[in-house]
């Protein structure tokens, strides 16, 4: 190995230490990146903040959600009456019919607890 190619490997190396070197003295104490970097060297790439979403994607995303869900009610609601015994809705005048016995029943009760 000639000497040329080793002097240049050597500055190669100097260069990433310089670089190392002001990378770490512009970090502050809470360990996020100062930008103080003379021009000869390339702007360090920031730290990226939080993100936020726009008014028009949280709205997206509230739309596919509720349709999701929807969906998902649907099919519960679908393999819940495709089961086997499972009931029909019941018609108002069976459930007037339900409510005047279960009440005859109640006044039969009380009546017998009374005597």
């Amino acid at each position: 190995m000639d000497t040329s190619s080793i002097l240049k490997d050597l500055r190669a190396e100097r260069v990433r230490i310089d670089r190392a070197i002001s990378a770490l003295e512009g970090l502050d104490g809470a360990g996020t990146l100062r930008v103080t970097v003379p021009s000869t060297q390339p702007a360090p790439v920031k730290a990226r903040g939080r993100r936020r979403m726009s008014p028009a994607g949280r709205k997206r995303i509230s739309m596919m959600m509720k349709a999701r869900w929807a969906a998902r009610r649907k099919k519960a609601a679908k393999t819940a009456s495709t089961k086997a015994g499972a009931r029909k809705p019941m018609s108002p005048a069976a459930k007037k019919r339900l409510s005047i016995l279960a009440k005859a029943r109640w006044a039969k009760r009380k009546k017998a607890a009374k005597s």
